[in-house]
């Protein structure tokens, strides 16, 4: 432990004990959130982040050590394993080391230097690697039985021995390898008979760039082309440089061996390194990609997540559409569907009498707010609702990934006998009211939050998104009393089963009063406690206590400050307490978490999320066609990328903010300015209807 810690700590810029203490925690079952929140003391106030990086190092670790055990395991059984090899794989700390030392030893097809070694050309090989100034006499291993007819296929045997052997030097590889990733250059081409079909990958007909130098966004949408079969890539190093310092290595002055072994070099560069090394540089080039489109993922949906919700009000949603008309759903302040109907408000023929029913829908219910998803005939209905004059607010709604839910096992238990598109307007209306309750229904990866989301490896896109939505939860606090089986899942120490026991048990015996009872539910024991309790409210329940971040591991410190000031803790929590932090400071609090304490009991349950801020598109601007250069548009960020920011402008086309159009001031990353969700005003400067490309500005 103390050995990885100390390189986990060292790559982290961390302490090594706060890396050891992390490690203890994380083994005992300690969750990221829980961790961050109320263990503070313990690891010196890391963050989720710092928290994350010491988990997924030693993961790293710790498939390291499985792959070290499965080579050895093979070593063994083939008899083949010795102490200073064992020695080596045992304190190789890097996967690709580890890959190198094995590399002569793992089992092989028939290569050619396999069948010249077949053919008894080795000592030949062997001894033109001698390098010795004499002429060596390849004729005696002439042998036209075992198909060596002359003296140029022997000698060329032994070159592909030499070559072999070149190929599999450690520090050859290492030395090309850096090559490669210092001096490398990306190259793309078109593959000309697709040439018409590739029109969306034109910037990269005919591409080079240093590897070095490639953004992430670039090496993905060249991937991406790639597979599509209209692209053709490379990475390569200038060949003659490279070669170059591989003879520099081996050859000793200039004789008839050293000829030979220069050709054994060039033949083992083109043949077996180079195609190696690149399938290498390749992955690397690929994984480094992944993590900075995967960062850039998760910060949009945290975002997204974290949007301000509308509250608990009484909605109309619509489901718009053109020809099938508007699935409209009437739904309470905690989003229960009351009533739902098929509306047709954009249709000239059929409008007058439905828009009398919508007005019918909002006396009925008593609705508050409108929420109107923002796909097809989305403004159009904005529009018709707006020219009521009903004195109710019409907000459009991102309906992103409303269609994933509404044909999930989520939607089809919750309204089995609800059509698809119902279900899809009860999930717009309830994102009005409290996107994170809602969001986490649907696969993060559905939600939209990235442009090359099915590019990157999806196993590792997988666990940080549903980091990022942990994370999120548990910022904010869950109402044990009305959360869903899906959001109590993402809550510290709770997963599918216990969340659907919880469902369960409180459908039974009703609401719960306190923390306390949270121990009756089956799979729920001590440890999953400790790490829940605190991340759940209890509104109006027995303890005030349990509506807030305060932990029950602490209530004693809130029971002390009582105590202090002579009052109960009614009259404590929701006011701010003059009491000096140090006072309450024990072994089993310290500093941070009584500050923590005091910030909770000021402020109980407080919600992180912005206030709800309306939006409104510009009404003269429907559709692509009626955007011109120069015009100043309200706009939405939808996501934001390592080269720009994507903004709504309300033409079902988002358009893009470069860089270098944000702000007036150099920026090397656009998060440093701006975040999904946020409501921005741009000027358009070109639009390309045919690929589908719209140039913003938020520079005046």
């Amino acid at each position: 432990m103390s050995n990885i810690a100390q390189i986990i700590a060292s790559e982290l810029n961390l302490k090594e004990s706060q890396v050891e203490k992390t490690l203890k925690l994380l083994e005992e079952g300690a969750t990221v959130p829980f961790i961050a929140r109320y263990r503070k003391e313990v690891t010196g106030n890391l963050d989720e982040v710092e928290i994350a990086q010491i988990r997924d190092l030693k993961e790293k670790f710790d498939d390291l050590e499985k792959r070290k055990k499965a080579i050895l395991k093979s070593l063994r059984e083939r008899e083949i394993l010795n102490s200073e090899l064992e020695d080596k794989i045992a304190s190789c700390m890097s996967l690709t080391d580890l890959e190198d030392i094995y590399l002569p030893y793992r089992l092989k097809k028939r290569t050619k230097a396999l069948i010249a070694k077949e053919r008894g050309l080795e000592p030949l090989a062997l001894e033109i690697l001698k390098q010795l100034d004499q002429r060596i006499d390849s004729r005696r291993f002439v042998n036209p039985a075992k198909e060596v007819p002359n003296n140029d296929a022997a000698l060329a045997g032994a070159r592909d021995i030499i070559a072999e052997v070149v190929s599999e030097d450690l520090g050859v590889r290492q030395l090309v390898r850096k090559l490669f990733l210092e001096h490398a250059s990306l190259s793309s081409k078109v593959v000309k008979p697709k040439k018409d079909e590739a029109e969306k990958f034109k910037d990269y007909f005919d591409y080079s760039e240093r590897l070095s130098r490639v953004p992430a966004h670039r090496l993905l949408a060249i991937m991406r082309g790639v597979q599509e079969k209209f692209l053709k890539m490379s990475i390569r190093p200038d060949e003659g440089r490279t070669v170059g310092a591989i003879k520099h290595q081996y050859l000793n002055g200039y004789n008839f061996s050293t000829k030979q072994i220069g050709i054994a070099i060039e033949d083992s560069y083109k043949r077996l390194i180079a195609p190696s090394i690149e399938n290498e540089v390749t992955k690397m080039a690929k994984e480094k990609a992944d993590q900075e489109a995967i960062v850039v993922f998760a910060k949009n949906l945290k975002e997204l997540l974290l949007a301000a919700p509308f509250g608990q009000k009484n909605t109309l949603a619509f489901d718009p559409g053109f020809r099938t008309g508007a699935k409209v759903v009437a739904l309470n302040g905690q989003g229960k569907l009351l009533e739902y109907a098929n509306l047709f408000i954009v249709d000239d023929n059929r409008k007058s009498a439905d828009l009398e029913k919508v007005k019918e829908l909002c006396e009925k219910h008593s609705i508050e707010v409108i929420a109107v998803g923002n796909g097809t005939a989305g403004r159009e209905t904005e529009a018709a609702l707006n020219n009521m004059k009903l004195g109710i607010d019409v907000i459009m709604v991102d309906e992103n990934g409303a269609s994933i839910y509404s044909a999930s096992e989520t939607a089809r238990k919750e309204f089995p006998d609800l059509d698809l598109t119902v279900r899809g307007a009860v999930s717009i209306g309830r994102r009005l009211q409290d996107p994170l309750a809602e969001l986490v229904k649907i696969d993060a990866k559905s939600i939209g939050v990235g442009q090359y989301q099915h590019d990157v490896d999806q196993t590792k896109l997988k666990k940080s998104l549903d980091d990022q939505v942990m994370l999120c939860v548990n910022s904010v606090g869950v109402n044990l009393n009305s959360a869903s089986t899906e959001l109590l899942t993402y809550v510290s120490g709770i997963g599918p089963k216990t969340a659907e026991n919880i469902v369960a048990y409180r459908s039974k015996k009703g609401t719960f009063k306190n923390r306390e009872e949270l121990k009756s539910i089956s799979g729920l024991g001590n440890k999953a406690f400790e790490q829940c309790a605190g991340f759940l409210r209890i509104r109006n329940g027995d303890n005030p206590l349990d509506n807030s971040a305060v932990h029950p591991e602490s209530y004693f410190v809130v029971k002390n400050i009582c105590r202090d000031l002579n009052c109960d803790l009614f009259e404590l929590v929701g006011k701010q307490s003059k009491v000096d932090p140090k006072n309450y400071v024990s072994d089993s609090a310290g500093i941070e978490t009584i500050k923590d304490i005091l910030l909770e009991l000021e402020k109980p349950g407080r919600d992180p999320r912005a206030s709800f801020k309306k939006f409104s598109f510009d009404e003269n601007v429907h559709s692509v066609d009626d955007l011109k250069r120069g015009m100043k548009l309200p706009g939405i960020i939808t996501n934001v990328t390592n080269f720009g920011a994507f903004v709504d402008v309300g033409v079902h086309q988002d358009g893009l903010v470069h860089i270098s159009k944000i702000c007036n001031r150099y920026i090397s990353d656009p998060n440093e300015v701006v975040k999904v969700k946020q409501q921005v005003e741009v000027t358009v400067l070109d639009v390309d209807v045919k690929r589908k490309r719209i140039s913003l500005s938020m520079v005046d």
